[in-house]
């Protein structure tokens, strides 16, 4: 494959794309060619998202799933696709159906078939679930429950850095597609597990995360056990939700650029 492969990165609920810029940063000097578009209704900057929240409103698993669809389709060659959280649960529906070369799913939001709800994963939900209504509408998060759901790994001051510098609203229909997947003969959040003709897939799961916490990836990691295609996981026992965007992402982004290294991609 060549070295200037197309890498895209797909952010996850309440997070800007621009927390990417690291990670694109990185790609780009390995050789790869980046870019890490938002999702519908984003804004180009995390102010004007947040001056903006309407926007994000009423979009679910499908139409972000559509999006980066239309943006790979625009591309040259399949690329390589990276998410975090519901950006980890797209990316693995987007390899799924064949329209990525490989897949890494960092702490990737619930699909259908998991079966573990810790109780860390429903309290980081409440803000959205605890209202039905929520569905419609778009949902910021205070620092306070950012800092149990995202920034709980870290320092105090630097989870409300991160708070102020990324944090952005959030449609609340993805999470109510995800948290009733396993009750629903046709959900969004279905990925085909079973595939075997798709690309190479990497799970990476966060010990203290609280929003998607490890046993959610690994439970995940194993209804891939069925397909014969290449799928590996790797745990980082130390870390919470905030971790590629925080002050220990080159660690996981390393392990990522190995990983890829390793299978010649």
């Amino acid at each position: 494959m060549s070295a200037s492969t197309p890498v895209v990165f797909i952010h996850g609920l309440w997070i800007h794309s621009d927390s990417w810029q690291n990670w694109v940063d990185l790609y780009r000097q390995a050789g790869y060619d980046p870019i890490a578009p938002g999702w519908p209704g984003d804004s180009d900057t995390v102010a004007a998202t947040r001056a903006n929240a309407a926007a994000l409103a009423g979009h679910g698993i499908d139409d972000i799933t559509a999006s980066y669809l239309k943006v790979i389709n625009g591309l040259r060659a399949k690329p390589i696709v990276i998410g975090h959280s519901f950006g980890g649960l797209i990316a693995q529906k987007l390899l799924a159906g064949g329209h990525a070369a490989a897949a890494i799913a960092i702490d990737p939001g619930q699909i259908k078939g998991v079966k573990p709800v810790p109780f860390a994963q429903i309290r980081s939900g409440l803000p959205v679930l605890s209202k039905p209504g929520n569905k419609k509408k778009a949902v910021a998060l205070t620092s306070k429950q950012f800092r149990y759901g995202f920034g709980n790994a870290i320092p105090q001051a630097e989870s409300d850095e991160l708070f102020e510098r990324w944090a952005i609203p959030g449609p609340g229909k993805p999470l109510f597609e995800a948290s009733t997947a396993n009750f629903s003969t046709s959900s969004p959040a279905a990925v085909d597990t079973r595939n075997n003709d798709r690309g190479p897939l990497l799970i990476i799961g966060g010990g203290q995360d609280h929003t998607v916490p490890e046993v959610v990836a690994k439970a995940a990691y194993k209804l891939y056990a069925g397909s014969s295609a290449i799928t590996d996981y790797r745990s980082f026992p130390d870390r919470g939700h905030s971790l590629v965007f925080d002050h220990g992402w080159r660690e996981v982004a390393d392990h990522t650029l190995a990983w890829l290294r390793h299978l010649g991609l």
